[in-house]
């Protein structure tokens, strides 16, 4: 399996969720005020909650509705009530284009 494209890097704006499939897995990604480009498991480990709909301060993602903060950079929560990690993928930007290789998990 190779790299998908799932959207052009201007059609993300700095510090707001995007939320992707890739083969009907829900990604979120995030550019943040770095400039980054990052993408993680779009569901809250705690409830079935799109993350994509939360807010970004620095690099973390918070669930709207309980609060947990993910890590962008691991996955990991940060505070509870979650305690299981989202999956973090490897981000490839190719000119204007965000590809993402959902078989591979970006390391920490």
């Amino acid at each position: 399996m190779s790299a998908t494209r799932v959207c052009a890097l201007s059609e993300l704006a700095q510090d707001e969720p995007l939320r992707v499939e890739v083969d009907g897995k829900p990604i979120a990604l995030v550019r943040d005020s770095n400039d980054e480009v990052h993408a993680i498991g779009d569901t809250c480990t705690h409830g079935d909650i799109s993350l994509s709909e939360g807010f970004v301060e620095g690099d973390t993602l918070e669930c709207w509705a309980h609060g947990s903060a993910f890590s962008l950079r691991t996955g990991k929560p940060l505070n509870l009530p979650a305690y299981e990690p989202v999956p973090v993928y490897a981000v490839q930007i190719d000119g204007d284009d965000v590809l993402i290789d959902i078989n591979v998990k970006k390391e920490d």
